[in-house]
């Protein structure tokens, strides 16, 4: 390490994080977060290999010890671990470390139960601008499987995080999420319902202080959720008194469980016709919206157009032909708001135009099952007769 100041600065963060990897206590220690960040600049500085085997085994227990620590912890430890992660994806080869299984332990331990704190999801939404090309040459499967994680992220805070979301939502489109992220995108605002109803029910998902956060059951009802929509277990099993949770969620309801996962496990369907969506939607619009809620269904138009123009520019025709049916049945399967539904039918209305243009043969391929689906989906033959109008627009 060349430079005497720069020795002392570097013996005096190697004995911070040193004593950090000893202590679990000190894995969510504000001045160590500040350590390992000086510590990754000063080896990006020297490109020493052997500075970076010194500090390596540090940062990898503090890393497994935090993670450990997080459902006891009082503390935040987000933005520790999205240091260490950082340094892992930068001097992982020097180490002959893999930064994929920390990656996912960071969304799946972390992100998971802090996705609410607004520094953390700024924080993360960065960590992934500043590393997208490394990511996506490097783990292509990471952001597409933790879409809906990601989602809940943007959901929950809104506005002030679009730019930078949307800046990195290309990277959540992929040939295995293609086609099960378009219905998320149209249920963003149901979904930022679903969070402010479990927030209602378990306390707060932020609070004033990263404390109230962790007290708060609200992160262990998602992680709960999560749990019964793959193992099949319920939330009661778990401690949690159902009977408190407010009436018009069910929370064993199929369609809130796919709302609130963090993963990707393919196309479902959505049954907005189940009791509880019935129950919730007709709460919802006889109550004024929420100012989350009113972000919500601003936002997601805005995500259609991208995910639209990556799809005609990008997509195969096989994943193209596959998703209009899918467009066709949610055409009049909306978020009761007027505006909201006018943006998006008219966006769906021009997708189709275009891959119609794009792809000529979709019109003899899906003439037949597209009519079939919308006869069982509409009962509006105003709705029926301007989709339908949609193919021989090309002509």
């Amino acid at each position: 390490m060349g430079g005497g100041e720069n020795n002392r600065e570097w013996e005096f963060h190697m004995r911070s994080i040193a004593s950090g990897a000893r202590d679990s206590n000190a894995a969510v220690d504000l001045s160590l977060l500040n350590s390992v960040k000086r510590l990754c600049e000063l080896c990006k500085n020297e490109k020493s290999e052997e500075s970076i085997a010194r500090i390596y085994p540090h940062l990898n227990r503090i890393f497994q010890r935090a993670v450990a620590s997080i459902s006891q912890s009082q503390t935040s430890c987000g933005l520790l671990l999205l240091a260490i992660v950082q340094f892992f994806l930068d001097f992982g080869d020097a180490v002959l470390h893999d930064a994929d299984p920390s990656l996912r332990t960071f969304f799946r331990s972390c992100l998971s139960r802090e996705f609410a704190d607004p520094a953390v999801a700024e924080a993360t939404l960065y960590f992934l601008e500043k590393n997208k090309r490394k990511l996506s040459s490097a783990f292509p499967a990471l952001l597409p499987q933790f879409f809906p994680l990601l989602l809940k992220l943007l959901a929950w805070n809104g506005e002030k995080l679009e730019s930078i979301f949307l800046r990195v939502f290309p990277g959540l489109i992929s040939i295995g999420s293609f086609l099960s992220l378009f219905p998320p995108l149209l249920d963003l605002p149901i979904l930022a319902v679903a969070l402010e109803k479990v927030e209602k029910s378990s306390g707060p998902l932020v609070g004033n202080s990263i404390a109230s956060i962790q007290k708060s059951t609200a992160p262990e009802m998602l992680l709960a959720l999560m749990d019964e929509a793959y193992t099949g277990s319920t939330v009661g099993d778990a401690g949690t008194d159902v009977e408190s949770v407010d009436n018009t969620i069910a929370l064993s309801d199929p369609l809130f469980l796919e709302l609130l996962k963090d993963e990707n496990d393919g196309l479902a369907e959505r049954n907005w016709t189940s009791p509880a969506m019935t129950a919730t939607l007709q709460a919802v619009t006889n109550a004024p919206q929420s100012d989350r809620l009113k972000q919500a269904l601003r936002i997601a138009p805005r995500l259609l157009d991208v995910y639209f123009t990556t799809a005609i520019h990008d997509v195969n025709d096989a994943l193209l032909c596959s998703l209009i049916p899918i467009l066709m049945v949610r055409y009049s399967m909306l978020f009761p708001d007027k505006i909201f539904s006018y943006e998006v039918q008219k966006r769906i209305l021009e997708f189709m135009l275009a891959a119609f243009h794009r792809s000529p043969n979709f019109v003899a391929l899906l003439k037949k099952p597209i009519t079939d689906r919308l006869g069982e989906a509409y009962n509006s033959l105003a709705k029926v007769s301007r989709l339908m109008t949609v193919p021989y627009e090309i002509q």
